[in-house]
């Protein structure tokens, strides 16, 4: 009675413990932006082991990485649930996972509010700014002895999501003549906007990417993205795209407004699973 009494209290605290590894906070650094100026601030999510491991690279979309309940404090304890549940779940799958924050240094850590794309500064543009900090953190990445350089994703979250696109590019800044070995070797790109100049005429990405986009989207509009997957697929892009019947734009924010509905949640646990694949067979398998 005594042993199993014992057995079961180190269960216990075997669970806890794998409870607090998930739960940690992730590691707070700087690294340089491909800009050449800028000190980015980043949320480094590190799975167990020695590794080196694979590693995804992550961009906010226009609030910010931090949370709308953040007033004034923009540190680990703030980042937004959506961004900590994948940040965890990357970490849990054996990824490295680097939160970058385009905004805070460069002054607007609160990001910017709903229809406010016309009005936002340069300084933080997604076609001709962000993507250098997706360099600058590609760049950081490669530097460390626990990550596989060459096997290094991306994945953005609308105006995240459309930094990715611009990334993502044959032409993209911060990069000339871009391969999977130069450059990223796969993106996700979750509901983006599709009508950047960037993209409009001509888009060629160097790597596949995965796109999942919301058919009830009211912020951007999924029927652009699917005329751009449509053209660049034609053109022999390697594109995947994904329209989630009756989701909303930010399908995946783990709140209770947006799980709540049925077509959300299924096309959270979809674009999870999905996402997964994705990264696994780009990022995991043997190079070419």
């Amino acid at each position: 009675m005594r042993s199993a009494r014992l057995l079961a209290a180190l269960g216990v605290l075997v669970l806890a413990a794998a409870g607090a590894e998930s739960a940690a906070a992730p590691e707070t650094i700087r690294f340089p932006s491909a800009d050449g100026t800028t000190s980015l601030v980043g949320f480094l999510f590190l799975p167990g082991g020695p590794g080196p491991h694979p590693a995804i690279v992550l961009l906010h979309g226009r609030s910010g990485p931090y949370s709308s309940l953040a007033r004034g404090v923009y540190t680990t304890a703030t980042l937004s649930g959506r961004h900590l549940a994948w940040g965890r779940f990357w970490r849990e799958q054996g990824y490295v996972a680097l939160l970058v924050d385009s905004f805070g240094p460069r002054g607007y850590p609160a990001g910017f509010p709903r229809g406010s794309y016309r009005q936002r500064p340069s300084a933080v543009s997604e076609q001709t700014v962000r993507p250098l900090d997706a360099y600058g953190a590609l760049a950081y990445l490669r530097a460390r002895g626990d990550v596989m350089g060459d096997r290094v994703g991306l994945q953005g979250w609308s105006n995240g999501a459309m930094t990715a696109l611009v990334t993502m590019s044959d032409t993209a800044p911060g990069i000339t003549g871009p391969t999977r070995t130069t450059g990223f070797r796969a993106a996700v790109a979750l509901y983006p906007g599709c009508d950047m100049d960037a993209v409009k005429h001509r888009w060629a990405p160097y790597a596949p990417v995965l796109m999942m986009i919301a058919s009830d989207d009211d912020e951007v509009s999924p029927k652009r993205c699917q005329d751009l997957a449509a053209r660049s697929r034609a053109a022999g892009a390697p594109l995947e795209l994904v329209v989630y019947d009756g989701a909303e734009h930010n399908f995946d924010d783990p709140g209770r407004s947006k799980q709540s509905r049925d077509a959300n949640r299924r096309a959270t646990e979809d674009a999870r699973a999905r996402t997964a694949r994705f990264f696994d067979a780009n990022l995991k398998r043997r190079p070419d």
